[in-house]
Order: structure tokens, then sequence, then C-alpha cells
């Protein structure tokens, strides 16, 4: 009987994600050659980078990921960040025997355009933060002047998760808008910022596979957006995150699937939109309910690190039958303990910071018991890695509980060294207490 032929997958994307992605896949008996556009010093080991940029979607960076997959019997594109997705490369790359995980670009908006976002949630009752949507800056200083108490200013386009800005008064919100429409420091991501309320209560981050039809909501976690310990200092694409989450009651996740997910999806699909991928919900749980902050199309970084961990099954026939249409078939399974990933940032991030130091240690931390690392801003030279981005590693540990997993990601974290090396040892903090 002839062996069933293996799947040769490039995953689109340089970080924490796509390693995590890329070290599950490689578990799957059907799992083939692994490639990595343009990848990481931790894809490296897992198979081969390419010097290819898809944060660049041009036609000549589509043709190049067209020619390398029909030359190298690449069968299957996962794609990892959002700015490609909202740029429409899956649309692109779409072809006849390939299969693309991740949304088309019509979908994609939900993340791309907080704006259009909004006017979507309000439009199909989704319980989220009253809002103003603004597109000049007299206007917005205007709106905030007339306003009283605490404020998030958001920039409305793509700003890698730092264009948040969470304001406890007038003053804060005016400067943000400083920065977003004045200064122009995310470009044309700032043309329209959208101005919201500020809700109280805990974070919690539900993602759900999406197969046009079928809702698979995985098990929540708790990400950590602030850069310092105790949640204070400025916004960051993420410090740590954990799962399970004690806030991720039977009861709220069927609220959240009943009030979200469910006209998120239904909303979509009567405007002529098949929603296929990631719907990522990041939620305020606040007195009077849970509220979306935003909506992610795409696995969030870094809770996608610490849910592979705890993933048991074969990844690649889960997100290949998400994308098929199929999700009904799939059973998914997760390992009861808890798994906490703490991020290792460049020295200065989220604001300037240097690359280019020497990491030491890593091979020290996964000798431990349940602990791997997976790279997200690191490149390979000569034999040694080297940090390349702001957030430079994600450090992951299981452990029977919350305490045990974030002591030994804390520990772990300890035996890994470069110069100016920041991280918070508080992952979890707020459900510990």
């Amino acid at each position: 009987m002839a062996s069933k032929k293996k799947t040769n997958i490039l995953i689109l994307g340089s970080g924490g994600r796509e390693h995590v992605l890329g070290w599950k896949l490689k578990q799957s008996p059907s799992c083939g050659k692994l490639y990595f556009a343009p990848g990481n010093g931790g894809t490296a080991q897992l198979g081969e980078n390419l010097k290819i940029d898809p944060e660049k979607v041009d036609t000549k960076t589509v043709d190049e990921i067209d020619y390398f997959c029909r030359h190298n019997d690449v069968s299957m594109v996962i794609i990892g960040p959002e700015d490609p997705l909202a740029k429409g490369m899956a649309d692109r790359l779409a072809k006849e025997g390939r299969t693309i995980f991740g949304p088309n670009m019509a979908a994609a908006r939900l993340e791309g355009d907080k704006a259009w976002a909004k006017q979507m949630m309000r439009a199909a009752s989704i319980p989220t933060a009253e809002a103003k949507v603004v597109d000049n800056y007299d206007a917005a200083v205007a709106y905030i002047e007339s306003r009283e108490g605490g404020m998030v200013v958001k920039a409305a386009g793509l700003a890698k998760g730092k264009g948040v800005y969470v304001c406890d008064n007038k003053e804060e919100a005016l400067a943000a808008i400083e920065d977003i429409m004045g200064k122009k420091i995310f470009g044309d991501a700032g043309v329209q910022v959208v101005i919201e309320e500020k809700l109280q209560g805990q974070e919690l981050s539900v993602l759900a596979l999406v197969d046009g039809r079928n809702i698979y909501v995985l098990e929540p976690a708790q990400d950590h957006k602030q850069a310092y310990e105790g949640d204070k200092g400025p916004n960051t694409g993420g410090m740590g995150a954990y799962t399970p989450t004690p806030l991720a009651t039977d009861k709220l996740l069927s609220q959240v699937q009943r009030d979200v997910l469910v006209p998120t999806v239904d909303i979509l699909k009567r405007d002529g939109i098949d929603f296929k991928g990631v719907l990522y919900a990041g939620l305020m749980l606040t007195p009077a309910g849970p509220k979306v902050l935003e909506f992610n199309v795409r696995f969030g970084d870094p809770e996608v690190q610490a849910m592979m961990m705890r993933l048991k099954g074969d990844l690649l026939e889960i997100l290949k039958a998400t994308a098929e249409g199929r999700l009904d078939q799939v059973s998914i399974d997760w390992d009861k303990r808890c798994c906490c990933c703490v991020v290792m940032a460049s020295g200065g991030y989220p604001g300037e910071y240097q690359k280019g130091k020497v990491i030491k240690g890593i091979k020290d931390a996964e000798a431990m018991d349940d602990v791997v690392v997976f790279h997200a801003g690191t490149k390979a030279v000569d034999g040694e890695i080297l940090t390349a981005g702001g957030r430079v590693l994600n450090v992951c540990a299981m452990g029977k509980d919350l305490k045990e997993a974030q002591a030994k990601a804390n520990a772990a974290c300890e035996k890994i060294h470069f110069e100016g090396a920041q991280y918070r040892k508080d992952i979890g903090y707020r459900v510990m207490k």
C-alpha cells in the first residue's frame, strides 16, 4: 500500500508565532518539508528560511512566493502576521491544489481597519466600548476636550500592536493624538483614530478557528500588553501570556460564543464575506459582561505559544480542516496542565532598541523539564544567535498550576543572557493575587 504523500508547508512571518506553529506542525506524521519566509534563528533549526519578506506585499513578492511554492511542491501556505493578511496575501496566493491558512482580504479588514470593525460591531449589536471615529486632528482634539475621565485612543490602521494608548485623563489622550495624528508616528495607520471609553476589568483573549460555518473555540488565554511589571508602562505587542485561565468559565465562553463570535461570522456572511482562519476577540470582562476591545484575524502572539504547548493532536490536520470547511470532522484535546509564556525583550522596547546582541543560555533553559524557548526577534550568524527585534524570545514552561508554570518560566529566563534583556516576572499575577 502506497504511503500517504507528505505535505510541504511554507509559513510566512518571522516571529515567535511562526516558530511555535512550525514546531507543532513538525510533530505531524504528514508534515513534509518546512519553509519559512523570512523566519528567524529558531525556525532555521526546523526547516529552511527564505530571503522573502511577506510584509512587503507587492506583485514581485507574491510572484516570488508563488514561484517557490510551484517549484518546491509546497501545497500549504500559512500566513502568520496581520499585514500580509490585510493586504490580501491569502487571495493572491490561492491556487488550485494549494491550501491557504488565513482569511481573505475582505475578512482581514476586521483587524486592519478598526473604524470599520467598530461600525460592524454596532450593526451586529456586539457588546463593545462606546466610541467615536475621527479623521482629522482638530476634530479629535475637540472631542477629547468634551469628554471626562479615561479614554483609549487607537490608530485605526495596523501599528504592530503599538497603536493603542490607554489614557487616564484628557492630557494623556491629547498627547496620544499628537503622536498619532500630529507627529504621524504610525504613518498611514493613524489617518483615522478611534477614541473609546476606557473600560474597567480583566482582559481575556478568546481565539476561535472558523471554517466559514463552524466555530471551534480554543483554550482562552490572558495576555499582558504593558511593558513593565504590575501592568505599568507603554503598550507592547505582548510581554507574556498563560493558559488556561480561571476567568474563562464555561458560562462565560458560551456567552462570548453567542454574543460575539456567532454574530461576527454571521454579519460577515451577510456581507458576502466567508471567514476562514483564526478569529481572535480581545475582550474586557466588565461588570456589565464581556465587551470586545478589538478583533484580530490571526493567532495571537504570545498567546499561541502557550496554547500550542498544551495542544494535543495533529495541528496540520486541524489547520487543513479549517481552511477546507470541515472543522466539524476534527477533535482537539488539551493538556490539563498550565503553560506560562514569558517574553524576553530588547532593552528599550517598545521604544528604541539595539539589535545584534549575542544570546547565551537557550540550551541551558531548554534542558529544564517541560521548557521550550521559541525565537521571535533573532537571527543566526556564524553559529551564534543574535537579537534582531524588540521581542526576542518566548520562554514557555508547563506546570501543574499557574504558580508552578510561572516559577519555572522565570527560572528558565534567568539562564538566558543578552545585553539589555528585559522581561516581566509577574505573568499571570492578575489571577494569582
